[in-house]
């Protein structure tokens, strides 16, 4: 799979200018799919079950885990202030008004549902949310057609997970989206360590009226992990359904969803899906 800085800077001229980014697959996969990597999976696994040794102890002997703690000097309440990242004024645009409810974009009675399956440093999500799915949420979203329910996975590696975790928590607080669009208008080369706990703060502190403490303490919190589990149980896990991102499923309201793309849709040939749902 094409990976350095040159490939994605690629990406990210390609996104910004509107255009349609580069393919990045892995062997064997379709194009324009980002594949679950089972060794990574396997690996992020055992990083999970040690890191949770390693809080556990942490708890034992120092009364709380240092995970919940925000890193040092971080607003404790994000706003648009002069530390905010890039992007942050344009994508509180895009969703101011809309009405956010966990982890649902839009209106409860829209007529159509579109379900997302994404992980949070896929660069090939990074291309659809950041130069199509602005497009949907001003032609579909924001009139009350549809609405938009996120599934943030963690099929790349441990950085998905602590962007699954976080994008989770933000969902508390009826600011899921916001967060995500900042890591995606500021992600980084997937598995270099990129989405830490720095980026997570400076992010969530880039969202006005995003909580930054709550969020860290919600991350570890048991509703996170079903929220988590539920994902993982369709998304690149032994058995899942889905083994890709992004993984796209539309319905008409009431009606059973179904798979309509898998990787970077064509924006036309998605909005002409979209149409028919909302027409039943």
């Amino acid at each position: 799979m094409p990976s350095g800085k040159r490939s994605k800077q690629q990406r990210r001229e390609a996104a910004v200018a509107g255009r349609t980014p580069p393919p990045v697959r892995s062997k064997g996969a379709p194009r324009g799919v980002r594949q679950a990597d089972r060794r990574v999976l396997l690996i992020a696994a055992a990083v999970v079950v040690l890191a949770g040794i390693g809080i556990g102890l942490g708890v034992a002997l120092s009364g709380g885990s240092k995970s919940s703690t925000i890193p040092k000097g971080t607003p404790t309440v994000g706003s648009l202030g002069p530390n905010a990242l890039p992007g942050a004024s344009q994508v509180n645009k895009l969703f101011k008004g809309i009405p956010q409810h966990g982890l649902t974009l839009g209106s409860p009675f829209a007529p159509a549902q579109l379900i997302e399956y994404i992980d949070l440093q896929c660069p090939i999500c990074q291309a659809f949310e950041t130069s199509e799915l602005p497009t949907l949420v001003s032609r579909y979203v924001k009139p009350g057609k549809l609405k938009i329910v996120m599934k943030p996975g963690a099929i790349i590696g441990p950085d998905s997970i602590r962007g699954q975790k976080a994008a989770i928590a933000a969902s508390y607080q009826n600011r899921a989206f916001d967060f995500a669009e900042m890591l995606y208008v500021n992600q980084g080369t997937e598995n270099t360590g990129w989405l830490s706990d720095s980026m997570v703060a400076q992010a969530a502190a880039s969202v006005p009226g995003l909580n930054v403490t709550k969020l860290f303490a919600a991350r570890g919190s048991s509703q996170t992990t079903s929220i988590e589990s539920s994902v993982d149980s369709k998304l690149g896990g032994a058995g899942a359904p889905y083994n890709a991102t992004p993984t796209i499923l539309l319905s008409h309201s009431g009606k059973t969803p179904k798979v309509v793309s898998v990787g970077l849709p064509a924006l036309k040939t998605l909005e002409s899906q979209i149409d028919q749902a909302i027409a039943g």
